[in-house]
This record gives C-alpha cells, structure tokens and sequence, in this order.
C-alpha cells in the first residue's frame, strides 16, 4: 500500500477532531487526496453501531457489549473505506482507531487488553498507522473544556472524572508499545499544536 495512515486519539475534549481539520485542509491545499473518516462510524453501517453504542438510552450496556460493537464499527470502516484508500495512495486521516479501544474498554472499563488486542487484530487485519497522535490535555483543561460545551453528551462523555484519569493513562502507557505514537501538548494554541504535527509529518509528507 502507497497511502499513508494518521490517526488521532484523544480523550474527550481534548481537540483531535479540529486537529483532524486543519491537517485534512492543510493536505489538500498541498495537493494530498485525503479520505477523513471517524470511529464508530465512517461508514452506513459502522453509523447504525455508532448510534447504538452512544445511545444515552442504553445504560444497561454490558462493556463486553460495548467493545465487540466498537469492533464491528472498525471491521466495515477498515475494510469498506480504509484499506481501498490506502490503496489507491491517499492519506487516510482517522478520528480514533483501536487505540480508543484499548484505552476506553481497556483503561476505562477495565477489560484485559490481550483480550482487546486479540480482537482489534481480528477486526483490521492486523492494520496498523503510520503515525498516531494522542492530543494530551490535563484534567484541569478537560474540565473547562467539557463544562463550555454545548452539546448534549453521549453515553460515554457522560461518564465520571475518574473514569476519563484512567482513560488518560491507559494512553499514555501505550506510548511504549506502538511505533510512531506521538503525545501531543493540547493544552496550548491551536495553531502551535498543528505546526508541531505538521512537523513530525514532513518526514514522510513532503510539503508540510
């Protein structure tokens, strides 16, 4: 495969997804195809499981429940959307990837992360990214940023504080298992958070 593979991850709040954007238009500005895709979802069917999983309704969800559903969610978008992408030699930008998986089921929900990784392999085929960046914030920004919010909050932004410090962590211990996982200072200026992963880029996009 030609294409070239970027994910971002993150807790809630800690801006990936506007990451995500100015990456997506600084990449087609420079002359990249750039399919932008996001977990659960990406697709017509991995759009139905993401209704299901973050459906405020459905609290009896079983975690077991909640993680096999994020993996079907991920098989349809990789093998639907991803992989022909990659294939076709454009830069695939994802919001969340099986990291989300072994953070948020591992770290939060507190499932064996062999079992997690067991089931993430089966989903993607063992596909894994180029480069992925986790958007760091602290627990103070997080709090800020989820009491300016908006929006109504869905079945898992709705969880406690501690939960999001144990989610937090789970990523940060992944640091050392993944090639290529960057941590990212989120706190900080929009603009500068995008040079520096721009940066961190340019070795093997040329142009940023």
């Amino acid at each position: 495969m030609n294409g070239t593979f970027i994910v971002f991850e993150g807790i809630d709040h800690s801006g990936k997804s506007t990451q995500v954007r100015l990456l997506s238009k600084k990449l087609i500005e420079k002359g990249y195809e750039v399919l932008n895709v996001r977990e659960p979802g990406g697709t017509n069917i991995s759009e139905k499981i993401r209704k299901i999983i973050l459906d405020n309704k459905n609290i009896e969800m079983h975690e077991k429940t909640e993680a096999l559903l994020f993996q079907a969610s991920r098989a349809q978008l990789v093998n639907e959307k991803i992989l022909p992408a990659l294939k076709e030699g454009k830069v695939v930008i994802a919001d969340r990837y099986i990291f989300s998986s072994l953070a948020y089921q591992g770290g939060g929900r507190l499932i064996s992360k062999d079992s997690l990784k067991s089931l993430c392999s089966f989903a993607t085929g063992d596909l894994l990214p180029d480069f992925t960046f986790f958007t760091d914030i602290s627990f103070e920004t997080y709090a800020q940023r989820k009491n300016w919010s908006r929006k109504n909050l869905d079945r898992i932004e709705q969880e406690n504080a501690s939960f999001f410090t144990e989610v937090r962590k789970a990523y940060l211990n992944l640091v050392n298992e993944f090639e290529n996982f960057c941590v990212v200072d989120s706190n900080g200026v929009i603009e500068k958070i995008h040079l520096e992963i721009c940066k961190i880029l340019s070795t093997r996009l040329k142009g940023l």
